[in-house]
């Protein structure tokens, strides 16, 4: 494997940062996941769009301009010779001293770019759908970390991760402080009830996620009722259909929540059909390459 580190491909053996950088001593950096099919980038440009948005909110200066990062993604993907594959961009705030003090930096960030295969859910999973439970910890402010940074800082999620485990489930539904629905650990939510579509709005702990804003687009095309609209787990109970939504995962359909059956406990038409634009959608948006 090759990875890209601070301008070079160098074998993952040689892909090494210091103790001292702030990604690796507090989480002080941002990250995003892409997804590459048959050769095409989906959506690069829109998470590349957010890496920097995410870089500049937490005062990161990235190290090249929009079109580098797109070069340097795309090498890293052919240097691997893969067709399908996951990207991870890694950005830190580079290496400092054990204090907190981000000046100390100087700098000098950490730029890394891996690309290699990912299978977040079994396929079961998508063809029967998932159970999934609500977990303990709430989800961060907006005050706080807020969400909609995709930060080195996933403490909040591995936590509510490790509590939806031990639970016996693969996957968590978190609330935000005043007990509505935010998202999973590392998903979107949607619901379906009546023939439309819903799903918590940004404001209330959610990130902007990609292949949520493109299930929106989907669902417009198709004629299908959407609302970003704030919902309990009530909702999701008496709901006809639920779905998660993530670069990574990207659509798995939602059969039981807390034990209440979701529907008639299968995949509802309206997440298959969107499934299907979805699939169609990565053979055609995004940014090929050659191997």
């Amino acid at each position: 494997m090759k990875v890209y580190l601070n301008g070079k491909l160098v074998d993952k053996s040689k892909a090494k940062i210091s103790v001292f950088d702030h990604g690796y001593l507090y989480g002080d950096g941002v990250f995003e996941g892409i997804r590459s099919y048959n050769k095409l980038i989906f959506k690069l440009k829109e998470h590349i769009d957010r890496l920097y948005e995410s870089a500049h909110s937490i005062m990161i200066n990235v190290p090249l301009r929009k079109e580098e990062m797109e070069k340097a993604i795309v090498e890293t993907v052919k240097a691997n010779k893969l067709k399908d594959a996951y990207i991870r961009v890694i950005l830190s705030r580079g290496e400092g001293d054990l204090g907190l003090d981000p000046r100390k930096c100087r700098g000098n960030q950490t730029l890394v770019i891996i690309a290699d295969k990912i299978s977040l859910f079994p396929n079961k999973l998508y063809k029967e759908g998932m159970e999934i439970v609500t977990v303990p910890t709430v989800r961060n402010l907006c005050e706080a970390v807020n969400p909609q940074i995709k930060s080195l800082n996933y403490l909040n999620n591995v936590l509510a991760k490790i509590e939806a485990i031990n639970s016996g489930h693969q996957e968590g539904l978190m609330l935000d402080h005043l007990g509505y629905v935010a998202e999973c650990t590392g998903e979107n939510i949607f619901v379906v009830k009546r023939g439309e579509l819903f799903t918590p709005p940004q404001c209330m702990g959610t990130l902007r996620g990609i292949t949520r804003d493109t299930v929106l687009d989907i669902s417009k095309k198709l004629k299908i009722p959407t609302h970003e609209h704030v919902l309990t787990r009530h909702e999701f109970y008496i709901s006809d259909e639920s779905f998660l939504t993530g670069t990574a995962a990207e659509i798995v359909p939602v059969v039981k929540v807390d034990g209440r059956k979701i529907g008639d406990g299968k995949p509802g038409k309206i997440a298959k059909k969107i499934m299907d634009e979805f699939q169609k959608l990565t053979k055609e948006d995004g940014v090929k390459y050659q191997i």
